[in-house]
């Protein structure tokens, strides 16, 4: 049996529609006691969904709001379960220009009980608002903005015309084909967004974080999990406590730290600045670049690729460097090996003049200085113990 609820009533009035009628049966289920209402809505421009726990589907599309609640009781006792049921109220009504489910318990909260509502609305929403104490949320198919948190379950939208936030104390969250900027914040979970278009603030307290596409700027930080960004066409800046940053193809300039993984970028419009407190640091495809590493080797490819030209200094206290250098980038090179017994600098380029101080037994310190291609800003190398390699690149 369900229980249709209908909301005809003039937006201005605000009429509260109680689904959980003492008639709503309830059935004895694969061992458990469960409770079907479903209802409907006139279409509103905004919705907003509040419950004290369960998991929560919105799916863009239909005409007018439509509900589907499942309410499922734990308990072998009919009459435990009965009382269980009748105490999670869910109340539906429409104010304004708003559509309103909510659930809340009348008293206190079962252990064995769990709820999950399919909330169908037409595509046009403007806002969809979705806040559960404890459950999934998944939101898909709407033109405006998508709004969800949970304290502890994971949450998913797709397909959303405007901007998408995403709030969870520790569960997962997945974002894909998003019309406006992105905000995801998780306690300790993963966290996936696909394709944006806005801006992306993306925050875990440990878990990995993986973009694969963003075309205006992206901040993303995890307290120790793994970075990766294919693509972005702004500026970036990743940091995580101790994973691996993983960068494609940057359209602006870029901020990476980790504290003790390695850092791998493929290309970048802008300058680079990148540290780790141990790790290997590799960016190809740059027009500048500040590294610096605590023990690790360093590899950088300069071009020209229109961004901005600025002063290279890479640093590593255990660790090569090398250098490639396209034939229309020109640098100034200044480089240093402080500790270079069993290491030395090795230079395509015959501008570069090397030096060796100190005798065969002693400490030895080998420098290196050199205009590349005609020079230009100052490219600065210096390993405590590692050698120093200055490549020629054919782009």
């Amino acid at each position: 049996m369900l229980v249709m609820l209908a909301s005809t009533f003039p937006a201005a009035t605000m009429r509260a529609q109680s689904a959980e009628a003492p008639s709503v049966p309830m059935v004895h289920q694969g061992g458990d006691w469960v409770r079907e209402i479903n209802g409907a809505l006139a279409g509103a421009r905004n919705l907003r969904v509040k419950v004290d726990m369960g998991s929560v589907i919105v799916r863009g599309g239909g005409s007018e709001i439509h509900y589907v609640v499942h309410s499922r009781s734990h308990t072998s006792s009919e009459s435990e379960a009965r009382k269980q049921l009748d105490a999670y109220k869910v109340t539906a009504y429409v104010h304004g220009d708003t559509a309103w489910i909510i659930a809340d318990w009348q008293g206190r909260r079962p252990k064995k009980f769990s709820a999950d509502f399919v909330i169908n609305v037409p595509r046009e929403v403007e806002l969809a608002k979705i806040d559960s104490d404890g459950g999934s949320v998944d939101v898909e198919g709407i033109a405006g903005r998508a709004e969800a948190s949970t304290g502890g379950g994971s949450v998913r939208v797709e397909n959303v015309g405007g901007s998408a936030s995403a709030d969870t104390g520790g569960g997962s969250v997945e974002m894909g084909a998003i019309g406006g900027d992105v905000a995801a914040h998780t306690g300790g979970g993963s966290i996936v967004v696909r394709s944006a278009k806005g801006k992306i603030v993306a925050e875990t307290g440990g878990g990995s974080i993986e973009i694969l596409s963003g075309q205006q700027d992206a901040s993303v930080e995890t307290g120790g999990g793994s970075i990766s960004i294919r693509q972005c066409s702004g500026k970036v800046t990743a940091q995580t406590g101790g994973g691996t940053i993983e960068l494609g193809d940057i359209g602006g300039s870029a901020e990476i730290n980790t504290g003790g993984g390695n850092i791998r970028l493929t290309s970048a419009k802008g300058a680079v600045k990148a540290e780790t407190g141990g790790g290997g640091i590799e960016l190809y495809g740059v027009p500048s670049a500040i590294a610096e590493t605590g023990a690790g080797g360093i590899t950088v490819k300069l071009v020209n690729n229109g961004g901005e030209r600025a002063g290279s200094a890479l640093e590593t206290s255990a660790g090569d460097i090398t250098v490639y250098i396209a034939s229309d980038v020109g640098v100034n090179v200044r480089a240093s090996i402080e500790l270079a017994s069993g290491h030395t600098i090795h230079s395509d380029f015959g501008e570069v003049q090397v030096n060796t101080e100190g005798g065969p037994w002693g400490p030895k310190t080998i420098t290196a200085e050199g205009k590349v291609n005609g020079g230009g800003p100052l490219l600065k190398l210096r390993t405590t113990t590692g050698d120093i390699n200055l490549r020629r690149s054919s782009r």
